[in-house]
């Protein structure tokens, strides 16, 4: 499945509801992750719960480690004063219970659900119908529990709005651990502070290992030349057939950057999180176009590659969003074929995006990369260059791709001489086993 906006056929229509969610989910998990003070902070999570959910009431409870309970620190709705004071054991009532738990609970009828509490109810006066009650998790910390109460424009919510409630609740989490620490930090230290918490965060969207393969050789490197940077990439197992590879190199440095980054792993995530259908490389491609050109300002692009590889059938499928030709060297040929259709770089104008497909045979070898490794410099500011970064590969093509990488990068630091590192290095090698 993939998101269609704005085109006229019957095939497309179904993805505009999703799309435009997605979107939105975007625009206020930006508010929502912006620096504020946490009692703001809670007040946009459960506006925009609402919003997000077409809820008619929402709350959010706080972990109080120290007392093992929770608190109602926000509550949406008419008549709901009286809750503010109230504790809540873990295990206790429908907030306790997904909190002891960890996990999601969407009750479609709460008054036939032994967990549900009606005292809440008697005492506001509120009929409480329908609700989503998740968790917010920080790695596996419970930070609390936020609830949407109430769906306004369905009989009950739906296992797609579970979804999205349950990223907006992770994300949820972060910014008020965020919002916390900002409370305690000291005005001097905070723009350390504030990229060491980035660094932080792109670390942990990078992939924490990637797929084991029987039929490829695969390894990727990401050196990032400042705290945080503008490069990514991932591969992803779709499922036994099919696996996603994307690197992408954003515009610009530093924070500005990695927030593109954010933005482009918030997409992924989502994405896959709510759509198990065959995915569709061109309408994803121009999904993630579109999803960038309504998040970003006009500055702000990302050049992309992403293959699509069939790993039963040995094809790939391969898209290039105005990113550094992918180099491909069959076993049989001594130069390599590049790899350069598709389209504009993504973020900058909604236009279509053309695919190629190529297959592969046993010890052909693939590279993707970022221009930080062509254009690393040496002392005398010459780039590393695309020859020697070809040549090289060529001359060493009986290598796997672990060995393969070590020998790139110890050229590159042979050439450089020490030169400080002026761009992100980020590459990845694949061989058909």
């Amino acid at each position: 499945m993939a998101l269609a906006v704005g085109y006229d056929c019957s095939e497309c229509q179904n993805y505009t509801s999703l799309a435009n969610r997605l979107i939105f989910f975007n625009q206020m998990s930006q508010k929502i992750l912006e620096k504020k003070p946490l009692v703001g902070l809670l007040d946009e999570i459960i506006g925009s719960s609402k919003l997000l959910l077409n809820a008619e009431a929402g709350s959010l409870l706080l972990f109080d480690k120290q007392n093992n309970n929770l608190y109602f620190h926000i509550v949406s709705g008419e008549k709901r004063d009286e809750l503010k004071s109230k504790k809540i054991k873990l295990g206790e009532g429908i907030a306790g219970w997904v909190a002891a738990h960890k996990k999601p609970l969407k009750i479609d009828d709460c008054y036939i659900d032994k967990r549900f509490n009606k005292d809440f109810d008697i005492k506001t006066g509120f009929k409480t119908r329908n609700m989503i009650c998740v968790p917010m998790l920080r790695k596996n910390e419970l930070v609390g529990v936020i609830q949407a109460i109430n769906k306004q424009d369905a009989e009950h919510f739906s296992q797609q709005d579970v979804d999205l409630f349950s990223v907006m609740a992770s994300e949820c989490a972060l910014a008020i651990e965020n919002a916390r620490l900002s409370q305690v930090e000291i005005k001097t230290e905070q723009l350390r502070y504030e990229l060491s918490i980035a660094h932080a965060i792109q670390q942990r969207i990078l992939p924490d290992k990637l797929p084991v393969y029987d039929d490829i050789d695969l390894n990727t490197v990401l050196i990032p030349a400042k705290e945080v940077g503008g490069d990514y990439y991932n591969v992803i197992k779709l499922n036994k057939d099919e696996s996603l590879f994307i690197i992408a190199d954003v515009s610009g440095k530093s924070i500005s950057a990695a927030l593109i980054v954010a933005t482009i792993y918030s997409f992924l995530q989502t994405y896959f999180i709510i759509n198990h259908e065959k995915l569709e490389l061109k309408l994803f491609v121009e999904a993630l176009n579109r999803f960038l050109i309504s998040s970003t300002t006009q500055d702000k692009f990302a050049t992309a590659w992403l293959g699509l590889y069939n790993h039963k059938e040995k094809k790939l499928e391969s898209i290039n969003a105005g990113h550094n030709p992918i180099l491909l060297l069959k076993k049989d040929e001594t130069d390599f074929t590049t790899l350069t259709e598709g389209g504009l770089l993504l973020g900058s104008i909604d236009l279509p995006y053309e695919s190629e497909t190529i297959e592969l045979a046993k010890d052909d070898l693939l590279i993707f990369y970022t221009d930080g490794v062509t254009e690393a410099m040496n002392e005398n500011e010459e780039e590393y260059g695309d020859d020697r970064f070809s040549e090289l590969i060529k001359r060493k093509r009986s290598l796997g791709a672990a060995e393969t990488s070590v020998m790139i990068l110890d050229d590159i630091r042979i050439f450089c001489s020490g030169n400080e590192q002026s761009d992100d290095i980020t590459f990845g090698i694949m061989k058909v086993k």
